[in-house]
């Protein structure tokens, strides 16, 4: 990983790493949207029962890549878990707000 990484990701992949719903939602602003593959959950009650159920998958993003786009963080690399397909490769794209995740975009890598 990049020593570059904000710490508020890397704190939310080191708590994915662990299975640690808690430790990622930390960092999620009240009013936070997640976009996984296209569906849209907002606030911080739909994305803890998203991330419950990705924890439930033991979904583990092991980001390979990292790059700033137009400032969005932008991670990219295999997820492993026990789903349909795994490993998938992922693209997360990360909007921050005083350290704080604002938007979380996560799409399967082509």
């Amino acid at each position: 990983m990049s020593p570059n990484l904000p710490k508020t990701i890397a704190d939310y992949i080191e708590a994915n790493k662990r299975l640690d719903v808690d430790g990622m939602m930390k960092h999620f602003l009240r009013d936070a949207v997640l976009i996984d593959n296209g569906k849209r959950h907002e606030g911080v009650g739909a994305i803890r029962k998203l991330l419950d159920e990705a924890v439930g998958e033991k979904a583990i993003f092991y980001p390979d890549a990292v790059r700033d786009d137009d400032g969005r963080i932008v991670l990219e690399g295999p997820t492993e878990g026990d789903f349909p397909g795994s490993p998938l490769r992922f693209t997360y794209r990360f909007t921050m707000a005083d350290d704080a995740i604002k938007t979380l975009e996560t799409t399967v890598s082509a």
